[in-house]
């Protein structure tokens, strides 16, 4: 196949590459820029591992074809390190024990991240809701669940 020109806003960086048509955003992420972050799992967008965000909203890396995201803005877990929010729900994962192995963890987090932002105090109904399309096969989603009520009620 013939390599196309592509650019696209990653992390808040204009970043410009050649990639086959076939190449997916997160072989892209994970092989070009070294944003390793982001997990492949399951690679039919099933498992969540390789969710990023695209223009702001939850994405599958592994669905998305690079050159279809021309002009597009995404945003990884390495891009959202310094956020506020964030560092919150890692804490708060770390003292929930909301990871064990961490494969999933990556796609939680992204995911946890856009519950909070949309959502600043969920019930668990709630939160199990939203994530309900990242699969975890070690936590049971327990602590995972604890994790973003506590991520949720800082101080409280």
């Amino acid at each position: 196949m013939k390599a196309v020109p592509v650019r696209l806003r990653i992390n808040d960086v204009d970043v410009e590459a050649t990639v086959e048509p076939r190449t997916h955003l997160a072989d892209h992420l994970r092989e070009s820029c070294r944003l390793t972050a982001t997990h492949l799992g399951c690679e039919h967008g099933v498992c969540g591992a390789c969710t990023v965000l695209v223009d702001g909203e939850p994405a599958r890396a592994c669905l998305a074809l690079t050159v279809s995201l021309q002009g597009h803005e995404v945003r990884t877990l390495e891009g959202l390190a310094d956020d506020a929010l964030m560092v919150r729900i890692k804490q708060a994962f770390h003292e929930a024990h909301g990871l064990q192995c961490g494969f999933c963890t990556p796609g939680m987090l992204v995911s946890a991240w856009d519950l909070l932002r949309r959502c600043p105090d969920p019930d668990d109904t709630r939160i199990r809701e939203a994530m309900s399309g990242n699969l975890c096969r070690c936590t049971g989603y327990q602590g995972i669940v604890r994790a973003i009520r506590l991520a949720a009620r800082p101080g409280r």
